[in-house]
């Protein structure tokens, strides 16, 4: 686990190279085709020293839920184990980390249809107004969940919709727990700026890899928009208001950076409360000898 650019897939790599392992990808951006440098996906050249599970596997259009990622993610484990392999599981999305392990409350899928339902509801009256049909249906929910947080918004009605059950009442009830031992490794640098230096070198990287064309060719597709979770992906959103002349381009690569760097405070914050995690400095010529003591 790690935040955004703290070093995670070069470690998991050198990880194959030396351990009997195959990675399984926790991460919500990589599950997406042709959402390639943006989300900072494995290359050609590394993905053929070390395959990647759960990339790849969806459409941008389409929805894919932390339940979605629990099932797929259990499947995979259960494969490569039964080859005699060890699962490494490699990744910043750290709902779906919290939903392997602690499993997940009995809720509906993904409905695109009620989806689309809502995202008309909300261009149409405004999501004050979704807002106050949540206090209705699920007064606990409204408390925690801002207007002005679209996709938890919505992602409330959906499910009152689908199932006649507010979400409140829904996630009293948990799944089954984690059925594998886990050894859970943590890497990030212990000062700060290291970490924005790394996230603004990056982006910048991305942006001379074609970024900027990546998402243009995106936003050339009718079925689109900035409402679907696929382009609320760090980066793809502020590249997608730039194009459409919200800002200029310096702009934009301001409010991208700054925006990486405020999800990479969120996952070190979910990380800093996470039980029984074992530390890695991002860069230190140890770490690879330090998950190999404890693996074997």
């Amino acid at each position: 686990m790690g935040p955004t650019a703290s070093g995670k897939t070069a470690l998991a790599i050198e990880l194959v190279k030396n351990y009997d392992c195959e990675i399984i990808s926790v991460d919500s951006a990589l599950i997406y085709q042709q959402m390639d440098v943006g989300s900072a996906k494995p290359d050609a050249a590394e993905l053929a020293v070390a395959p990647h599970h759960l990339i790849d596997i969806i459409d941008p259009a389409e929805s894919y839920s932390a339940a979605d990622f629990r099932k797929d993610a259990l499947l995979k484990i259960e494969d490569i184990i039964s080859r005699g392999k060890t699962p490494l599981l490699v990744g910043g999305t750290m709902m779906y980390f919290k939903a392997l392990i602690e499993g997940l409350s009995p809720l509906p899928g993904a409905n695109d249809e009620i989806r689309a339902q809502i995202a008309a509801e909300a261009q149409a009256d405004g999501w004050q107004a979704l807002h106050d049909q949540l206090k209705e249906i699920d007064p606990v929910a409204a408390e925690r969940i801002h207007p002005n947080d679209p996709q938890r918004l919505a992602r409330a009605l959906e499910v009152f919709r689908i199932s006649g059950k507010s979400l409140t009442e829904l996630t009293k009830v948990k799944s089954d727990a984690f059925p594998y031992e886990a050894i859970q490794f943590a890497i990030a640098p212990n000062d700060r700026k290291v970490l924005h230096k790394a996230i603004e070198t990056r982006f910048k990287a991305m942006l001379g890899l074609g970024f900027v064309e990546e998402v243009k060719r995106l936003k050339s597709r009718d079925d689109l928009h900035l409402e679907l979770p696929s382009m609320r992906c760090v980066g793809y959103r502020q590249c997608w208001q730039h194009l459409d002349g919200e800002y200029d381009y310096e702009t934009m690569v301001e409010k991208a950076i700054v925006a990486t760097r405020q999800l990479a405070k969120r996952q070190l914050t979910w990380l800093r409360g996470w039980p029984d995690l074992i530390w890695l400095e991002s860069g230190a010529e140890n770490n690879l000898d330090t998950v190999l003591r404890y693996s074997r």
